[in-house]
């Protein structure tokens, strides 16, 4: 891992492209260089960033190369994996609220640069820039919100439909490629369906190249194929 301190010439462009830094004019995101402690670093490929349940005291901006996320279910039976791109924060809804860790682990799947900062400074930056506190309000507010209406969507009635729902609401994205590492009989159990149904259901979907199936896991190469799919 290499770490920079030195406020390179381009962590403006990298800043305006970040979610969290949207909208702010010139002036603003040159005084946040100035004033921030904004600390750059760089991480080969296959290294961990961080990992499920380590304290989130820092945000995270990728500001290039691809990361991988990765969730497990409480009892570790099963996880599901995404590629994720530049530009991203890695889960700044978690640096705030009743449960300060993070519930992902992500891990670097090509060389990744990112620029990390801290609470405290996430803190001021929202005390004194009103664009970076709506940035972060709208991130937090569109996640709960997803959230809090799963539970009210209507049910899915066939097996296809139970399968293709249960990897769509477990995956932090609703695109791209997904990596669903699962046995046959939990996913049957977590969705009431028979073994032999899913099996049928998959096989299907594994002809059609919308998966592929191999012993323990299940790729899906783009998500959004998927779920039209349905």
């Amino acid at each position: 891992m290499s770490v920079s301190f030195k406020k390179d010439s381009d962590i403006k462009e990298h800043l305006i492209e970040l979610p969290l830094f949207q909208g702010m004019s010139n002036s603003d995101i040159e005084s946040v260089i100035t004033s921030t402690n904004l600390r750059r670093i760089t991480l080969a490929k296959g290294k961990v960033v961080v990992s499920e349940d380590d304290r989130c005291d820092t945000i995270y901006f990728l500001t290039s190369g691809i990361i991988s996320s990765t969730k497990r279910a409480n009892d570790g039976g099963y996880s599901i994996t995404e590629n994720i791109g530049a530009p991203e924060v890695l889960q700044p809804e978690r640096i705030f609220g009743l449960a300060q860790r993070y519930t992902r682990t992500f891990k670097t799947f090509t060389s990744c640069s990112f620029l990390c900062i801290t609470k405290r400074d996430v803190l001021t930056l929202s005390d004194n820039y009103q664009i970076f506190r709506i940035n972060l309000l709208n991130i937090i507010s569109t996640r709960s919100q997803r959230l809090t209406s799963n539970p009210w969507r209507t049910r899915p009635k066939s097996t296809r439909d139970r399968i293709v729902r249960f990897i769509e609401e477990r995956c932090s994205r609703p695109a791209g490629e997904k990596i669903l590492s699962i046995k046959m009989e939990r996913l049957a159990y977590e969705i009431g369906e028979s073994r032999l149904n899913v099996s049928k259901v998959l096989n299907s979907m594994n002809k059609e190249g919308i998966i592929a199936i191999k012993r323990g896991y299940i790729h899906i190469p783009q998500l959004e194929r998927l779920v039209i799919s349905k």
